[in-house]
C-alpha cells in the first residue's frame, strides 16, 4: 500500500535542500537518509532522500542528483509516496494510519449511526474525519480523545461522544432560530401599541 508521507516545498538555500511538510507520525523512518520513495507526479521520481536535518523547526531534505537550488526548485509541490505493508500497526497503540481509519461506521457511544468516514483532513491544530450520512450529507468530526471515544478496527467502527450542535440536525436548528426571531418581532409590536 503507497502513503503520502510529505510534501516538497521550497528550495533552501544553495546546495539543494528543500523544505518538507511532513504527512507521517513516523518521519524520522519514513524520511530518513536512504529512503526511496515514490512520487506524484510520477515523472519526477523515484526520489532517494541523501541528507535530512532539521533547521528552525523545519525538515529539510536533499535528494541523490538534485545538488543545487535550481534542481532543487523544480521538486516543489511533489509529494513523497512510502510503500507501506497494509498489516503494519504505528509503533503508538493509539495512533492510526488513515487507510485503517477509511470506511469505519461512525456511531455515537448509545449505538445512533452517525455515518461512514470517507475522508481524513490533517489540518495543523487537529485532524478532522470526514463522515458521509446516511441522507448523502457530511459532517466533520474533529479526531480528538474528547469527542473520538473509541477506534474499533475489529468491528470496523469508531463510537464518538458529541458534544451538542456537532451532529445535530441543521433544520431543527433553523427552524429553532426562525421561532426566536419571530418572538423577538412579537415582542417589538406589543411595545409599540
Amino acid at each position: 500500500m503507497q502513503l503520502v508521507v510529505a510534501r516538497i516545498g521550497r528550495a533552501h538555500g544553495i546546495k539543494g535542500e528543500v523544505t518538507v511538510e511532513v504527512r507521517t507520525d513516523e518521519p524520522e523512518s519514513r524520511l530518513a537518509p536512504g529512503a526511496v520513495l515514490a512520487t506524484d507526479p510520477a515523472s519526477v521520481g523515484p526520489l532517494t532522500i541523501a541528507t535530512g536535518r532539521v533547521h528552525s523547526g523545519r525538515l529539510l531534505l536533499r535528494f541523490e542528483g538534485f545538488g543545487d537550488r535550481t534542481a532543487a526548485e523544480t521538486l516543489r509541490n511533489t509529494l513523497l509516496i512510502a510503500d507501506v505493508d497494509p498489516e503494519e500497526m504505528p509503533d503508538d497503540e493509539d495512533e492510526y494510519y488513515d487507510h485503517q481509519l477509511m470506511d469505519l461506521d461512525v456511531v455515537t457511544a448509545d449505538g445512533t449511526e452517525v455515518g461512514r468516514i470517507t475522508e481524513i483532513s490533517h489540518l495543523p491544530s487537529q485532524d478532522l474525519f470526514i463522515v458521509e450520512r446516511p441522507d448523502g450529507s457530511e459532517v466533520l468530526i474533529p479526531f480528538v480523545e474528547e469527542i473520538v471515544s473509541e477506534i474499533d478496527l475489529a468491528e470496523q467502527k469508531a463510537v464518538i461522544t458529541p458534544p451538542p450542535g456537532l451532529i445535530d440536525d441543521r433544520a431543527e436548528i433553523a427552524s429553532a432560530r426562525d421561532e426566536d426571531q419571530g418572538e423577538d418581532q412579537g415582542q417589538g409590536e406589543d411595545e409599540g401599541a
